[in-house]
């Protein structure tokens, strides 16, 4: 089994030019086509060593070099008669000056393997893992999985179509040989991705303009003394894994019966003295896992961009230190995620429930006495920093998502004021900020699945123990605990906002636009928002009910009909209590001409609702509440709909049956709108509103006028000059809820 591409195309080096200011190094080396031997899958045995990120590993040496974050490993599909085995890379700045010394521990860990050869231990490990990732699978949703099955067909029996992507049963060392063989540096192609290369390429690609360069790897490379000593020496600082299956998170799963748990549909609603914990399980009996959602919520006081920018950077230096720890874990089928919010810190535990407890605790113990690593803080600090400057590329439906947001938010803070304050940040300060950000806080937790109430309370007394005996944390007052509010946008009134590369211009107009140029994209995008009024349970279900009305006709009209663009969205957004009807648009047409197809589709929308017949209506209605009562197909989904009630403080956990009571018991408001819109970087300047005179299609409904808006210089005054709407009324008094 020869490699199957020509010689032309292997050691091979590029040098790209990104958009985005990314650095990520690829190996790539091109192996046979390993598809018919699914059942021994020797490309997946070698993927899980060299991707391994525990001790020992690849990544754990380049980590502690300073040269790369991440690194990802494993086999890619071609076609045909071929496949890849790839390599990527996360590089940091110190990293793209030793793409070389990368490049060779990669070989020398490879080498590692050649000399360890393939171990039996390691694929009954695999094996193990995939049996019970496949025993314990969650719910797909009908839809896409049907699908996925159909394409799986081309390659599986259909007897072992269902599992065939999971269950391994033949250890083939002779295959992982055969793989492990192709890996050698004749077969390499090399490709570095960095905005440092911008002016060292000669060559474009043909579809999408990517600046890049190609170089043969010089054959000397293999008679080099340094590439010598790494292809055949043997280093100790690389060593195999440990098993999962000898380790903490590994063990028999304890299943809870839901017949003898006394918990049908019971919501947990308590209230510590200490910390102010409520947690809460919604309907464990019935859900047959043994999985489990754990969800913590954590406020905090300061919010300001300074401290907003040291939480973040404080949460990702502790993922990153916890990184080998948590692998073991997440190979057991335990995954957690950490990350920061305005004025909160979401910490999520999930998987397998009998060992959950066990890396919470570890999570919450390295949280409340964490000490920084200096290497990796300015890595961390430099990467935090590209990513605020890389929000420049995102797509432009994405950015007037993103000011619509900043507009009617009562605070938010934007990309260039957190990149302001990211300077102020040093080591010594973050390093004091620590404990003052653990030392007051207010939980609120969410366990849902496998669980009983005695597991439930337990794992919140150990949180609450861990923080106050090491961290010495102590609840925030009540009075401490800050909502922010959504801006009202009053009666008749309408408002854009411009943005350009250079200046914010903000329009408020009788409804409110905003527009922004970008300089990397082609397309324009449009977010168009009518403010309703706050959120209640019948106002949501008649948002919902026009929502699903106009959602077919919508599309119909205005993406298949008028193709103003791929990306054409209506629904509902809600927000800090309040909600409205949207629509988001990408488009290669001016934001003003889509703003007044959008209005035209309303008017015409109008006389079709009013004339519509009560069968129809009925229609709707009925569709509207068999989707509202469909159970979530994923436990996911079903954790995140709770989840969804506890940040919004509303707590409403019988939502559903009070939408379906005023669905099924079924004068035009006053209008309050709000549109963002983003130029392309072909536009230096757009109308707000305007005629189309190009635009003659004698076809389309005819556009209301609309009135000129004013020029805002200001969006902190914008905001300052309109009111705000009070919170919305949670359904339960959770600060007085008792267990």
């Amino acid at each position: 089994m020869g490699c199957t591409l020509a010689a032309r195309f292997m050691m091979q080096f590029y040098k790209v030019v990104p958009i985005k200011d990314i650095r990520n190094l690829y190996v790539t080396f091109p192996i046979p086509d390993l598809q018919k031997y699914y059942k021994s899958n020797p490309g997946h045995y070698l993927g899980h060593l060299i991707g391994h990120e525990g001790p020992g590993s690849l990544l754990s040496e380049l980590k502690s070099k300073g040269w790369v974050n991440t690194l990802v490993g494993g086999q890619k599909e071609g076609a045909k008669g071929f496949m890849f085995f790839i390599i990527n890379v996360d590089l940091t700045e110190e990293g793209l000056l030793h793409v070389d010394d990368i490049i060779f521990h990669m070989f020398q860990y490879i080498q590692k393997l050649r000399t360890e050869g393939p171990q039996e231990w390691v694929f009954e490990e695999c094996k193990d893992l995939n049996t019970v990732a496949f025993r314990f699978k969650d719910k797909e949703r009908p839809r896409g999985y049907t699908s996925k099955v159909a394409g799986l067909l081309h390659y599986y029996p259909l007897e072992e179509i269902l599992a065939a992507e999971y269950l391994l049963e033949d250890f083939r060392p002779d295959l992982i040989e055969m793989v492990l063989d192709k890996l050698r540096p004749e077969y390499v192609r090399v490709a570095v991705v960095s905005k440092s290369f911008e002016g060292q390429t000669d060559k474009t690609e043909e579809w999408y303009g990517t600046h890049y360069k190609q170089e043969p790897i010089s054959e000397d490379i293999l008679k080099d003394t340094a590439m010598s000593k790494v292809w055949f020496k043997q280093d100790d600082k690389f060593f195999l894994p440990k098993a999962c299956l000898n380790f903490e998170f590994f063990s028999p799963f304890a299943y809870v019966d839901p017949i003898h748990c006394n918990m049908a549909y019971l919501y947990l609603e308590l209230l510590k003295d200490s910390l102010n914990e409520y947690a809460y399980a919604a309907e464990l009996a019935g859900l047959n896992y043994d999985l489990q959602n754990t969800i913590y919520g954590i406020r905090y006081l300061y919010s300001d961009p300074l401290h907003c920018n040291m939480t973040y950077l404080f949460l990702r230096l502790l993922k990153d230190d916890l990184k080998e720890y948590t692998y073991a874990a997440r190979l057991a089928g335990l995954v957690y995620g950490i990350a920061s919010g305005m004025n909160a810190i979401l910490l999520s535990v999930k998987g397998y429930n009998d060992k959950q407890h066990i890396l919470l605790k570890k999570i919450i113990e390295k949280m409340a006495n964490f000490e920084i690593d200096e290497k990796r803080f300015d890595i961390i600090k430099e990467a935090y920093m590209r990513s605020l400057n890389n929000f420049r590329a995102e797509q432009p439906h994405q950015h007037a998502m993103y000011y619509l947001r900043l507009l009617m938010t009562e605070v938010a803070w934007t990309k260039d004021e957190l990149k302001e304050a990211l300077d102020d940040v040093t080591l010594p300060r973050l390093k004091a900020f620590i404990p003052q950000l653990l030392s007051r806080l207010h939980i609120e937790t969410l366990l849902h699945g496998n669980i009983t109430k005695e597991s439930a309370l337990g794992m919140m007394q150990m949180v609450e123990d861990t923080l106050m005996n090491q961290a010495h944390t102590k609840p925030l007052l009540p009075s401490q605990l800050i909502r922010y509010r959504e801006v009202q946008v009053p009666d008749g009134r309408s408002s854009s906002l411009s943005i350009t590369p250079i200046t914010l211009r903000y329009l408020p107009v009788m409804p409110i636009p905003m527009v922004t140029l970008l300089k990397v994209h082609n397309n324009c995008g449009i977010e168009i928002y009518y403010q309703t009024d706050m959120q209640t349970t019948h106002d949501n279900m008649l948002l919902e009910l026009f929502c699903q009305i106009i959602a077919e006709p919508c599309f119909n009209t205005l993406r298949t009909k008028e193709q103003l663009g791929y990306i054409v969205f209506s629904g509902p957004r809600r927000a800090n209590g309040v909600q409205g009807l949207r629509f988001i648009i990408q488009s290669e047409k001016a934001p003003h001409y889509l703003e007044s197809r959008v209005e035209a589709f309303l008017k015409a929308t109008e006389k079709s609702v009013e004339e519509m017949n009560d069968e129809a209506f009925q229609k709707h209605i009925q569709a509207l509440a068999i989707r509202r009562l469909d159970k979530p197909k994923k436990l996911a989904a079903e954790c995140a709909k709770y989840w969804g009630e506890i940040i919004s403080q509303q707590y409403n956990f019988d939502r559903e049956a009070f939408y379906i009571e005023d669905l099924l018991a079924v004068d035009a408001p006053k209008r309050h709108k709000v549109s963002v819109h983003v130029l392309s970087r072909e536009m230096d300047s757009c109308p707000i509103v305007g005629e189309f005179p190009a635009q003659n299609d004698v076809n389309l409904a005819p556009a209301p006028s609309l009135p000129q808006p004013t020029l805002v210089q200001d969006m902190t005054e914008f905001k300052r000059s309109l009111p705000l709407f009070p919170l919305a009324k949670p359904h339960i008094n959770f600060m007085a809820a008792k267990l």
